[in-house]
């Protein structure tokens, strides 16, 4: 039914056992009409028979199963059938414990509650009748099955909200943990790309680029009339020329994918979009400044430590809003990102603020952290504006 949780092994069990009580006590209310000669015989073994028969088909048809309301009208029907069983027996007395866990399941909680002491109240009401007087001692059948079914189900139902909790935390933990693999290898692969980049740029272009330029000198100290000579020395250096830029090719296309065909600016702003797409929390972009044009490294170094900065604040910080500013300056250009996370003590920095401040005082900037537990964090990281890249 709707309102049924997924059947468990455990819980299946327990719902045939369900069924084969209320089936059980129907019929020992209708064989002790019979044995004991009742006048009302007839009526109660009929009485006994339909409610069976209610109580059977209910669950077969699709709507009850599909649907609160219908679902309802079949609990109904079969409290019905009881109130009419106890009016001519006392022993419709005891089915009222099997009814007790079926309106549980079936209603509200509250509503739930309000329906078995209805229904306690109604049993004792009844016994008594049929006793022709009112007994304290023969309400604590009732009133204790009520309260254990009450208990019951009730301590069920938290023990599989709980464990529905933790299947969603493993399930969670499962895809954060399929997510962290996978960030992993992209940082790995990312970080081999930065090293091959650096190295093609501090061996092989450094080293071009000075063969070029000694052979231009040559070329230029030459005398005319070694034609030869210089006609071979061109050669030389157009071939280092054309390396040179075959070199500088490779530096580019090593570049982290953020940055291609876009500039530092976008890749900043997308960053924010993804970050605030995946994670609760509002991630802004600013830009100030006019544009200055930057080394690759620089660019690279700028992005690296905003993501860096981003993830601390989406692991640990506990944030709401995070925003990062890219400024330009005159001879600097600046990266800010603060939040109103919970803050930390700066000098408690670990692994990562280290790992950003060594990056950017390689590229002979500084990188400052203002943080008070309490108070947000706000990181803040300068680099020099180069006229032209070096390579």
């Amino acid at each position: 039914m709707t309102t049924s949780p997924t059947l468990t092994p455990t819980s299946r069990v327990l719902t045939w056992c369900l069924h084969l009580l209320l089936v059980a006590l129907l019929a020992l209310a209708a064989v002790r009409a019979v044995a004991d000669g009742s006048p009302r015989a007839g009526a109660i073994v009929a009485t006994a028979l339909t409610g069976a028969v209610v109580y059977a088909v209910g669950p077969l048809l699709p709507r009850v199963r599909t649907s609160r309301q219908a679902a309802l009208w079949w609990l109904i029907a079969v409290g019905v059938v009881w109130l009419v069983l106890l009016v001519l027996t006392a022993d419709g007395v005891w089915v009222a414990f099997p009814l007790y866990f079926l309106q549980l399941h079936l209603l509200p909680r509250r509503q739930g509650l309000v329906a078995v002491i209805a229904t306690a109240l109604a049993a004792i009401t009844a016994f008594a009748a049929h006793q022709g007087t009112f007994v304290p001692a023969a309400a604590i059948g009732p009133a204790l099955g009520a309260a254990v079914a009450v208990a019951v189900v009730w301590g069920y139902q938290a023990l599989y909200r709980e464990s529905e909790r933790r299947r969603n935390l493993i399930e969670e933990l499962t895809a954060t943990r399929a997510d962290l693999a996978e960030a992993q290898h992209a940082a790995g692969v990312l970080a081999e790309r930065e090293r091959l980049a650096h190295e093609i740029h501090d061996t092989l272009a450094q080293g071009l680029s000075s063969i070029q330029l000694l052979l231009r000198a040559a070329e230029r100290t030459l005398p005319d009339t070694a034609g030869s000579a210089a006609r071979y020395v061109e050669q030389a250096r157009q071939a280092a020329a054309d390396n040179l830029a075959e070199a500088r090719r490779f530096v580019v296309a090593l570049s982290p994918p953020a940055l291609d065909d876009t500039t530092l600016a976008d890749a900043l702003e997308r960053l924010c979009a993804t970050t605030s797409a995946r994670h609760r929390i509002a991630a802004r972009f600013r830009f100030t400044g006019t544009p200055a044009p930057l080394p690759t490294a620089h660019e690279v170094a700028l992005l690296r430590i905003g993501q860096a900065a981003l993830a601390n604040t989406v692991r640990h910080a506990g944030a709401s809003t995070a925003e990062v500013t890219l400024c330009y300056l005159d001879e600097h250009v600046t990266l800010e990102v603060v939040d109103n996370g919970v803050g930390f003590h700066p000098e408690h920095s670990g692994f990562g603020l280290t790992a950003m401040r060594t990056r950017a005082e390689a590229l002979d900037g500084t990188l400052d952290i203002e943080s008070s537990p309490g108070h947000g964090t706000g990181l803040s990281v300068r680099l020099p504006v180069e006229p032209k890249e070096r390579l």
